[in-house]
């Protein structure tokens, strides 16, 4: 089983953060193995939106996910359930802090069949690129100007 989750502080209001990580076109900046997310329908993000994402796997190959928005509260809870590709369920929950926001930034799920035996790796390949994603966003929105 794949389960972990990656806390980090930002130092940007629950809805700014909240706005950035639900931006599909955003996600290549700040998660380095994405290459695209694009609703199916092309309407706003929301609950019940389908995403397709793409994302680079290990030695280039491109690996393409679809993903449901199961969970969907603005600057509070934006949750993904993937219901084609790569079985991973992730789940981002925002908490108002002085000056800031804690996010939790939690992955879980189990490889299908055989792969299960290389389970405990790839959670740690994971673990280490989310913490990296993370670090990533906290210098982005770092950087932002605000409005």
């Amino acid at each position: 089983m794949i389960d972990f989750t990656v806390t980090t502080r930002l130092d940007r209001p629950p809805i700014d953060v909240f706005s950035y990580v639900t931006d599909l076109a955003l996600l290549p900046t700040w998660q380095a193995k994405a290459v695209s997310s694009v609703a199916d329908d092309g309407a706003p993000v929301g609950l019940g939106s389908r995403l397709r994402e793409v994302h680079r796997a290990p030695g280039g190959k491109l690996i393409e996910t679809v993903l449901e928005v199961c969970e969907y509260d603005p600057g509070r809870v934006f949750g993904l359930q993937a219901i084609e590709g790569t079985p991973i369920h992730l789940r981002i929950e925002l908490q108002p802090e002085l000056d800031g926001t804690s996010m939790r930034f939690t992955a879980y799920g189990s490889l299908p069949g055989f792969a299960r035996i290389v389970e405990p790796l790839v959670a740690g390949m994971l673990r280490r690129q989310f913490r990296s994603d993370c670090a990533r966003l906290q210098r982005l929105l770092a950087q932002q100007v605000v409005h």
